[in-house]
């Protein structure tokens, strides 16, 4: 838990009956029981394809396995599926739905070998997709994750949380838990995301047999490179997680109330397919009250609340400039020791020979890093020198006001397109608003407004 880059573990699982899991053996335990797949382009577009714009095809794993084969003539739910132009993913199969009357196959996952004592399958999620089947870059809000590769080669594109300014984040579409890029990865638009060369990205291709460390908020952009690829995974919660879940709560409540009133009948375009909750601010005013309390229950029994939540003290601070200046000497030291094949052990793993450190793969390590937005606590000074504190606040009303009334009477004299670059969209608002640095401050604001 002390690791805070992506690692690989070899020589874990040898014993576990689930290595055994190949999409074969699978189609025969589940019996003809109906999956969902999503449908997706193989294409090289720049624009990333969420979920929002895939299709949905419900089918058996093997009648998967046949149209995968590459039979076009086969009849059935794969019909309308060129194989040569699309991909198809069984993604998101929490083992408690998939496997609910075979309960005893939950025992075939180990994840206590890892140090968690009894977890099992019944805390794991099973993939299983086709060559070009992937998911948008985007990290998860809560935990770490643990990723078993059972069958096929997964590529992996990973890159630190401190990249987040680089990696665009947005909330549309919205998914509890999921920030996305608005990046391709794969193939960026560096003329709209410029900043997205800054971005420190960390390449691996997971192999069968072996378990992939994804740390707590990094990035992630996974694609399948075989034919057929099946994995295994599980987030272990964090204490960090108690916090995450008033900022997720704040986050749903935001985005909801918005795109619900910018077109109430037309959640489809906004809401991933996997968040099929209630979305109406009743309930989402009672989740955030249930987020904010069970955050404060949670600390007032540990003790801790001021510590573990607003990160204040300088003892805080001190140890992660220490965490800091730690990993950079031991990244130094593995990329000084690195060749194509292997790392020095001792530099790169703290846990033996079978836990081998994922490492950056830019060598451009000169390029200057930091936060696209800075501020030095100060007030905003206009370019007339006023500053547009609580005291100028009638003046910038009056100034905004005019400003406003000027465009509109534009807009109304001049029955012309707006230019795109100066029109503000709803998604435009929700990416500031719900920005995660934004959404932590407002979290921790009002944490502190109610543990007073």
């Amino acid at each position: 838990m002390f690791l805070q880059q992506p690692a690989i573990f070899y020589n874990m699982v040898f014993d576990w009956p689930a290595r055994h899991w190949t999409a074969k053996h699978l189609s025969e335990v589940l019996h003809g029981k109906q999956i969902r797949f999503r449908m997706g382009m193989k294409s090289t577009n720049t624009v990333p394809q969420f979920e929002t714009t895939c299709s949905y095809v419900e089918a058996t794993l093997e009648e998967f396995l046949t149209w995968n084969c590459d039979q076009s003539s086969v009849s059935g739910p794969f019909r309308d599926y060129d194989h040569s132009q699309f991909w198809a993913y069984a993604d998101y199969k929490y083992f408690v739905h998939l496997f609910e009357d075979k309960t005893d196959i939950f025992q075939d996952v180990i994840w206590s070998d890892f140090g968690f004592p009894g977890r099992t399958g019944r805390e794991s999620t099973l993939w299983i997709g086709s060559l070009g089947a992937h998911t948008p870059c985007h990290l998860d809000s809560y935990g770490c994750n643990l990723v078993f590769q059972v069958q096929g080669r997964k590529r992996w594109h990973l890159f630190p949380p401190e990249d987040t300014p680089f990696l665009y984040p947005t909330r549309i579409p919205y998914e509890e838990s999921s920030v996305f890029s608005k990046i391709n990865v794969v193939n960026p638009d560096l003329k709209r995301f410029p900043q997205f060369q800054k971005a420190q990205r960390h390449v691996v291709t997971l192999s069968p047999g072996q378990v992939l460390f994804v740390p707590r908020h990094w990035w992630h952009y996974v694609e399948s490179i075989d034919p057929v690829t099946v994995s295994i995974n599980s987030w272990i919660e964090l204490e960090e997680d108690h916090q995450t879940r008033v900022e997720e709560a704040i986050t749903r409540m935001v985005v909801c109330a918005l795109k619900t009133a910018e077109d109430p009948d037309n959640t489809r375009a906004w809401l991933n397919p996997t968040e099929v909750e209630e979305t109406s601010h009743e309930i989402n005013c009672h989740y955030l009250n249930g987020a904010v309390s069970a955050f404060l229950d949670h600390y007032r029994t540990s003790k801790v609340v001021e510590t573990q939540t607003l990160r204040t003290s300088r003892e805080h601070k001190k140890k992660e400039k220490l965490n800091m200046h730690n990993q950079m000497q031991v990244e130094q030291t593995c990329s000084q020791n690195l060749t194509k094949g292997s790392i020095k052990q001792e530099a790169a793993s703290p846990f033996g020979p079978d836990l081998v450190a994922v490492i950056s793969s830019s060598e451009e390590s000169s390029l200057e890093r930091g936060d696209v937005f800075e501020s030095d606590g100060k007030d905003f000074v206009d370019k007339d020198g006023e500053h547009c504190g609580k005291l100028h606040c009638t003046k910038r009303q009056r100034m905004m006001s005019k400003s406003v009334n000027a465009f509109v009477g534009h807009i109304a004299s001049d029955n012309t397109m707006v230019p795109s670059q100066t029109f503000i969209s709803t998604d435009d608002l929700l990416d500031c608003l719900v920005n995660p640095q934004v959404t932590r401050i407002v979290a921790q604001l009002l944490i502190q407004g109610k543990s007073l």
